[in-house]
């Protein structure tokens, strides 16, 4: 039996307070090709890293704790959330850190981590991801295009379902170039080849895009159920009000004053100097863009929050100095920003709600839109200025499309089962249709339980002997059957209760759903259908359909910013199959806290190496 002897000082992992090694026959030194266990005496091969030795623990003596030890491939991790260019296992910085944090470490080369390591990560993620889908009972997806810096087209799809825990499950699906123009039979296939491609096609997809013509008639062409994006039409109607003429001039001359100061040195140091001595917050003027209608009403409430700063630094003399045609705001002009901003708050806390990627939003759309236009209804007291901006809005803010869809899921969401928004006999008709839909769901289920149940129940009479019965279950239930099937119609019980239809029993179900009160509005709404799916089974299935279903595109929209991250000026010649498969990660990767491998393993995948420890 081997004796173990010391083990060097430059081996400090956790795993040799119970490994050591034994000297060579012919000298003192210790022999490293075995390492021998103090516990059990046991030879262990020793290959540079300790895998071998911690398995043998975990296999013989699992009562031996054992730390966990880093993965040397987190930096890869990092690499994709944190949008780093491949390039960077080339800085000196980064081979620097590397060394210290490990010197065995030898860093892959920016060509293998471009063809080889991100490429086998991507399968792995997809693999997962894909099993993710197979488990959803209904999908909808989300799709937008964009364009790259490098003047590149791309579509983006996204895909959203609620998991079996009542999560809501976002993924990135893929991120592809639109090379041929952007028409709707070109956008149909692309989503066609998307959707066979994940095997989506018997989840009942449902496909959320913005409200271009192009985009409707696409999925028109696919067939599948089509929601308009919300935030789309909130976006449309908002332009429309702020494009009213004297809303218009008012603007441009906000705008105007906001441009002189990002500009003039000279005017941005004085308000800073009026902005301390007026006690107000230190806060640089906003300038708005063109595709975000909520940057101009920040650019007019950063306006109005330092009015009289900027009054004050415009009379300054250095600044009349540069711009001595500048003027600032009337009071009429005061009041008028102050009316607008009150005008369209509401749209603005109506575009971030929609915004929310967590929770569900299509059962808010139908609640919100009839909010939203009783606020915009013109009051006695309202400017001629103001009358115009919410008939402006008014006038653009329809949402007709799928109105009966949008009442059942706001009636299964259980913060808005009330329908308060419809009137009584609307209210009743919606609360029909679900009764209807879930009476489906009820012959689906009763069909597949009659198809189980009479493979199962044909009487047998053929009797088999005691063996048979004993020892062969089935043959035993073909007997009880068959006593069934004799004298089953003499001593059937008189007092059993008929069975009920499926929409008797969708209608009980419904009716009690119904008595139930309405959650707050702060509730989760998945987190109630969790807690309550048994008491509901049928209107619970029905939850999971709509209340999956986003009610915009935000979440496509979402990955552009992300790309631009990615694609930036020095990234232009990434290719469009290294930006899908950088996208793809980014958002789909998930970094546990606890991640970890054995210390010092060779760090592979299922397609290759990523890296590796050098042996000492």
């Amino acid at each position: 039996m081997a004796t173990p002897g010391n083990v060097p000082q430059s081996l400090k992992a956790d795993v040799w307070q119970h490994f050591g090694f034994k000297n060579c026959e012919d000298s003192e030194e210790p022999d490293k090709s075995k390492a021998v266990c103090k516990m059990c005496k046991m030879e262990v091969k020793h290959c540079g890293n300790t895998t071998n030795l911690r398995n043998h623990l975990t296999r013989h003596h699992p009562d031996i704790p054992l730390a966990k030890t880093a993965d040397t491939n987190l930096w890869q991790l990092s690499l994709c959330k944190d949008i780093r260019p491949y390039s960077v296992v080339e800085n000196d910085g980064f081979q620097n850190l590397i060394n210290t944090l490990e010197p065995r470490y030898v860093l892959p080369s920016r060509k293998h981590l471009s063809e080889v390591v991100i490429p086998n990560m991507y399968e792995k993620v997809k693999h997962d991801v894909t099993a993710s889908l197979k488990s959803a009972e209904r999908v909808a997806i989300t799709c937008d295009s964009w364009t790259s810096r490098a003047t590149d087209n791309y579509l983006t799809i996204t895909s959203h379902h609620i998991d079996q825990e009542w999560r809501l499950v976002s993924h990135v699906l893929q991120t592809r170039t639109t090379e041929a123009s952007h028409t709707a039979a070109n956008l149909s296939e692309i989503m066609f080849k998307a959707i066979e491609e994940w095997e989506l096609t018997n989840k009942n997809p449902v496909i959320v895009t913005d409200n271009a013509a192009n985009m409707v008639r696409a999925v028109e062409i696919t067939g599948w159920l089509h929601i308009g994006c919300f935030a789309h039409t909130l976006n449309l109607a908002s332009q429309a009000g702020l494009k009213v003429p004297a809303v218009a001039q008012l603007l441009g001359r906000v705008r105007r004053i906001a441009s002189f100061f990002h500009r003039s040195t000279v005017a941005s140091r004085k308000l800073k100097e009026k902005q301390k001595i007026l006690n107000l917050p230190a806060h640089k003027l906003v300038t708005d863009g063109v595709t975000r209608w909520n940057s101009t009403l920040e650019m007019l409430e950063r306006f109005l929050e330092q009015q009289p700063a900027i009054s004050a630094a415009l009379l300054s003399p250095e600044v009349r100095r540069s711009d001595s045609n500048l003027c600032s705001l009337t009071e009429a002009d005061i009041t008028d920003g102050e009316d607008i901003v009150k005008a369209l708050k509401p749209l603005k806390a109506a575009t971030l709600v929609m915004s929310e990627e967590k929770s569900p939003t299509l059962s808010i759309i139908a609640p919100l839109h009839a909010q939203l236009l009783e606020k915009m209804i013109s009051v006695s007291h309202d400017s001629s200025l103001i009358k115009d901006l919410k008939t402006a809005v008014y006038d653009n803010l329809k949402y007709v499309a799928l109105k009966d869809k949008l009442y059942i899921a706001s009636a299964l969401d259980p913060r808005f089962k009330a329908l308060p928004f419809l009137s009584k006999e609307t209210c009743n008709n919606t609360f029909s249709q679900l009764v209807l839909e879930a009476a489906g769901l009820e012959n689906v289920d009763t069909a597949i339980s009659d198809g189980d149940t009479s493979e199962e129940t044909v009487p047998d009479i053929s009797l088999g002997g005691v063996d048979e019965v004993d020892y062969a279950p089935p043959i035993k239930r073909s007997k009880d059957s068959a006593l069934i099937f004799l004298l089953g119609p003499a001593y059937s019980t008189k007092t059993t209760a008929p069975q009920k239809t499926p929409t008797q029993k969708a209608k009980e179900e419904v009716n009690r759903y119904r008595d139930v009160e309405p959650v707050a509005l702060s509730e989760d709404p998945l987190i109630w259908w969790r807690d309550h799916e048994r008491e509901y089974p049928l209107l619970a299935l029905q939850a999971k359909q709509y209340l999956s279903i986003p009610g915009t595109s935000v979440p496509s929209e979402r990955v552009f910013s992300t790309a631009g991250d990615i694609v930036t000026a020095q990234r232009s010649c990434l290719t469009p199959q290294h930006v899908d498969q950088l996208l793809f990660l980014q958002k789909n990767l998930t970094v546990s806290k606890n991640t970890g491998t054995e210390e010092g393993e060779t760090e592979k995948d299922s397609q290759g190496q990523q890296g590796h420890i050098r042996k000492v």
